[in-house]
């Protein structure tokens, strides 16, 4: 029996969330039975490596590769593209804003604008698989006989023009969110596209995560104090702005702790400056970007996610797997990520709520290794959930 053809389309292999689930789905696949090849629109990040040998890496396409340059960059590389980002760059924001919302409309405009200027996928595949949003490049530069397009985020945040961004939805015959609210957030958004909306949950190796977890030292991490991990890229969503407002509560309520941050991104100067302001410099510490986040994960007595919104975080699920206590805020999401009480807690958004929360949970032992225990119970790898894509493919 022939193989299936199957292609997956995605931005790159930076650390992110979106990525680590990549490599879980990529690492799932039953590639007796299908070809896979992977278009990245950046062949690189410090993920590639651990992509699945047995993926066809196709190679890298200039202009698509130009959309995740800086502008200046994406200019000397591909200059059509480059002076169309440019101008959206300057138009965009004067309707939509520049909040975290208006991030949807940018990233938007710029696909809509650039994907004309791409060019089209000479081989037609049985099926294809888009799996980081803008999904344009896939809607209008591939053929297949079906599309399935993934969704990881909420929705109802986003700022753009959603009839111009439905219109790009309408060419897939699935829309596979990452947990029942995340489909049902964004039927709020597109109601018009319910039926084609399934639940596809992030695929976790719970082996990778184990192995890697003891093959790192946790360099910069005080083993002698109690500890509180968050992990995530330095944006608005993730909050970790506010976080240093709460690590100084935390500090005023006289817990003796150590709070520690992995990531990067654009907001690293604004969470610099609020340790700063706060006067936490020697209690939240950033420890920058780490391709094996994981020693860290076991080596903490608490993972926080102060976020103000997720699809589903997929740190929180890692840290449940190495039996991690997990505390989240309650973005409109967070039950779908955490059962409250048994393999995590949810609090109140809020910094002082967080940090009450902390304080409780650093200052309860029992009740860490309660959840403790609990997550060690579970399965939170969510392979069966490959049988979903399976039941797209050949039906």
């Amino acid at each position: 029996m022939m193989k299936k053809q199957l292609l997956i389309i995605s931005g790159g292999m930076e650390i992110g969330g979106i990525e680590r689930s990549l490599l879980g789905l990529l690492g799932e696949l039953d590639y007796e039975r299908y070809d896979v090849d992977l278009l990245l629109f950046n062949v690189g990040g410090e993920l590639l490596p651990l992509v699945d040998k047995r993926c066809n890496i196709l190679p890298e396409i200039k202009p698509c590769a130009a959309m995740t340059l800086p502008i200046s960059a994406a200019i000397k590389s591909a200059p059509v593209i480059g002076i169309k980002r440019a101008v959206n760059r300057i138009t965009v924001p004067k309707k939509y804003g520049s909040d975290d919302g208006a991030t949807f409309a940018l990233l938007s405009a710029y696909w809509r604008s650039c994907v004309g200027n791409m060019p089209a996928q000479k081989k037609k595949y049985d099926v294809a698989v888009s799996f980081m949003w803008p999904h344009d490049y896939a809607a209008k530069k591939v053929k297949a006989d079906k599309k399935i397009a993934w969704i990881h985020t909420d929705y109802t945040i986003a700022k753009m023009d959603f009839d111009k961004d439905e219109k790009v939805w309408q060419h897939f015959d699935k829309i596979a969110g990452v947990s029942d609210e995340v489909g049902e957030a964004f039927k709020k958004v597109y109601p018009s596209l319910s039926d084609k909306v399934i639940t596809i949950e992030n695929i976790l190796s719970a082996e990778f995560v184990r192995s890697q977890a003891k093959k790192e030292k946790t360099e910069g991490f005080d083993s002698t104090k109690k500890s509180v991990l968050s992990v995530g890229r330095f944006t608005h969503q993730k909050a970790f702005e506010l976080a240093a407002e709460s690590c100084r509560i935390m500090k005023e309520k006289g817990c003796d702790f150590k709070w520690y941050l992995i990531g990067y991104g654009p907001d690293e100067e604004l969470i610099r400056s609020k340790i700063k302001e706060n006067n936490v410099e020697d209690t939240m510490i950033i420890l920058g970007k780490k391709t094996n986040p994981y020693p860290y994960m076991a080596a903490c007595d608490v993972y926080a996610q102060p976020s103000r919104y997720e699809g589903k975080a997929v740190t929180v699920r890692e840290a449940q797997t190495l039996g991690k206590p997990v505390l989240i805020t309650a973005y409109e999401t967070a039950p779908s990520q955490v059962e409250n009480g048994v393999d995590g807690i949810i609090c109140p958004m809020g910094v002082e709520s967080v940090a009450d929360a902390l304080v409780k949970l650093l200052n309860d032992e029992a009740a860490r290794n309660k959840l403790s225990q609990n997550c060690l119970s579970r399965d939170f790898s969510n392979k069966e959930c490959i049988q979903l894509l399976y039941d797209f493919i050949e039906n």
